[in-house]
């Protein structure tokens, strides 16, 4: 299981996870998802790492559900169809939800096809970035399923906007990573070889801010997003209040004025 995925500690509180199927085109598997799962507790229980990067092994990112064989979720043995189906749906359904419940940000590293499940996976991490030879597309409806699968329905539209994701999900049509750029799905389009770079730099950027200010911004923005703006106001002061709290916060601030005073004294 460990070969299906590769996690590296990069940077400084940067956790780096490399979907590793490159001969499948990183097609998800049972054992691939569970590996995904377990990496994603550990992390979320491990408050030295503060930015997580996704990414597939050339030549793409993740085209989905491996059409030869998913394999079976834990549970599913064999006894009732209907169950094991469903059990192997929740598996993979519950991953992009742990992906949107991970407290630490989650940037995607878009390096090639992301279909279907792969789509579903960049668009429940927290930022997305793309290679120009990056393809998206939900692929679901092409195989006799709806597209309404693994989140895509509700995530894809708050992204893109309900018209533009009715077209792309009622056509299942490939799209590039240009053109998914101007509908605001992945946020940097990079030069080829340079994407994981890029992304490095993200992340490593982002790990620089104090802890308690990323959980504050992962823990308050999805809520606010789907709530009243009274409702967000207080959540956000909230947050603000127990983030400006903590001994770093304070430190923090104290360099910031100290720096401030220097500049004005100099001139």
């Amino acid at each position: 299981m460990a070969s299906l995925l590769l996690t590296d500690a990069p940077a400084t509180h940067v956790r780096l996870i490399t979907l590793n199927r490159p001969e499948r085109r990183n097609a998800m598997t049972a054992e691939l998802c569970s590996a995904l799962h377990a990496e994603l507790d550990a992390i979320a229980a491990d408050r030295s790492c503060r930015v997580v990067v996704i990414t597939g092994a050339p030549p793409a990112f993740c085209v989905g559900l491996d059409l030869g064989g998913y394999g079976s979720s834990p549970g599913a043995d064999g006894s009732d169809e209907a169950r094991d189906q469903l059990a192997n749906q929740e598996h993979m359904s519950r991953l992009i939800l742990k992906v949107r419940a991970t407290p630490q940000p989650v940037i995607a590293a878009v390096n090639g096809a992301a279909a279907g499940f792969g789509l579903a996976l960049s668009l429940a991490s927290d930022i997305r970035y793309a290679v120009p030879e990056a393809v998206f597309r939900a692929v679901f409806l092409n195989v006799g399923v709806s597209n309404c699968d693994m989140g895509t329905s509700w995530l894809l539209p708050r992204l893109v906007g309900a018209a533009r994701a009715h077209e792309l999900m009622l056509t299942g049509r490939t799209y590039g990573a240009e053109e998914g750029q101007t509908y605001g799905l992945s946020h940097l389009l990079v030069d080829d070889g340079k994407g994981l770079a890029t992304g490095m730099e993200l992340a490593e950027r982002v790990a620089t801010n104090a802890p308690m200010s990323n959980f504050a911004i992962m823990h308050a923005l999805p809520r606010i997003a789907e709530t009243d703006p009274g409702s967000g106001l207080f959540a956000e002061s909230l947050m603000a209040s127990v983030a400006s709290s903590t001994d770093e916060a304070k430190a923090r601030l104290r360099d910031f004025l100290e720096k401030r005073g220097k500049k004005v004294l100099r001139g």
